[in-house]
């Protein structure tokens, strides 16, 4: 059963996979290495995963044809949007938000690789009301 605990110890792997593919590979390559770079170290932690996972788009009970896909959908419950930016645009935060939502996913991350420090300034948590809804043990 997935509780706020779990998420947030999942959370903590997460980031601290981005953050040693940070460390190694360092800023300033484009987002498709990052993503590639973060595969392998999620596979290395024996964390479970889709990559490009489609994002189903519903209205008023009818599936609709779009092409939502975020980068990683980590254990079935953790949506992660990678970027290599200058800057995080609020778009950004709105494009994760949607796909947690579509997703039905609790949590999400943003990682932004083109920075100087991951954890102070390349990411952002966000949760939503599925989140609230968890068991906190």
């Amino acid at each position: 059963m997935i509780t706020q605990k779990y998420l947030d110890e999942l959370t903590y792997e997460v980031i601290g996979s981005a953050i040693e593919v940070h460390k190694t590979m360092g800023r300033g390559l484009l987002e498709s290495v990052y993503h590639l770079c973060m595969q392998e170290e999620l596979h290395h932690r024996k964390i479970k995963f889709l990559t490009e996972k489609k994002v189903p788009l519903i209205y008023k009970d009818k599936p609709l044809m779009v092409d939502f896909r975020c980068d990683l959908f980590v254990e079935n419950c953790l949506v992660i949007e990678l970027k290599s930016v200058q800057q995080l645009n609020p778009i950004f935060e709105a494009q994760l938000q949607t796909y947690m939502k579509l997703l039905k996913a609790p949590k999400g991350i943003l990682i932004n690789f083109n920075c100087s420090n991951i954890f102070k300034e390349g990411q952002k948590t966000i949760v939503n009301e599925y989140f609230k809804k968890l068991s906190l043990e």
